[in-house]
């Protein structure tokens, strides 16, 4: 990785206070679910602690724990290189995703209220204007928080921490196909929002599944496209 390597902005500020290696292992966790550190990417200790503005012992230990969670690829007389996902990997995943997420709009569609409805109205609004913009960080981001607010309306918080749990991946996952899906997934956001206001359950979790698979099969395609 060349010291010029990352995007303009890309590098999270460190934020203080709490153990320096666990803030150098959000830093770059951050760094390769937007794809900033592109899979592949060889990650090369001191450039890391240069731009980062730390020494190499916390960047090293952060390339640990991310090699242990599956994030980053270790290879003897190598060095480390972000993880390039296989396409198994992938549809395993977002299978996995689809069915906490069609549980939870299931649930969220008995449960929600109006200030849920309305959190998630704004949500829209504003992962549209992303849209519009082509901000695709932005809706990538906007995107995770809409359907972490699904979680979090379904009342159930096992299947919330469950859902915040592969919330990181799936935005690695949802990042390449995020222009490719633009409106169209706002849209089905938009369908979702109605089954939830008018406490209609059974349609609520057939647009979610829908919706999830949609994704899946973006991403497989996403080289064709």
């Amino acid at each position: 990785m060349s010291s010029t390597g990352l995007p303009q902005g890309a590098v999270p500020k460190l934020e203080r206070p709490g153990p320096l290696r666990d803030r150098v292992y959000e830093a770059l966790l951050e760094l390769i679910t937007t794809r900033a550190l592109q899979p592949g990417r060889h990650l090369v200790e001191s450039e890391l602690a240069g731009h980062l503005g730390v020494s190499r012992q916390p960047v090293r230990e952060a390339l640990q724990r991310l090699s242990t969670e599956g994030w980053v690829d270790l290879r003897p007389a190598q060095g480390a290189f972000v993880h390039e996902p296989t396409e198994e990997e992938a549809d395993q995943l977002l299978t996995v995703r689809s069915l906490l997420e069609a549980e939870a709009a299931r649930l969220a569609a008995g449960h929600a209220d109006r200030a849920g409805i309305e959190a998630l109205e704004e949500i829209l609004a504003k992962g549209l204007e992303a849209v519009a913009a082509d901000d695709v960080d932005a809706a990538v981001a906007l995107n995770a928080r809409f359907h972490a607010k699904v979680m979090e309306l379904s009342g159930n918080a096992v299947l919330a921490e469950l859902g915040a749990r592969v919330d990181r991946r799936v935005r690695w996952y949802y990042t390449p196909v995020a222009r490719q899906r633009g409106e169209r997934s706002w849209a089905e956001h938009r369908e979702l929002i109605d089954a939830m206001a008018a406490h209609d359950a059974e349609r609520a979790t057939r647009l979610m599944r829908d919706h999830t698979e949609h994704t899946r099969r973006s991403y497989h395609a996403r080289e064709d496209a």
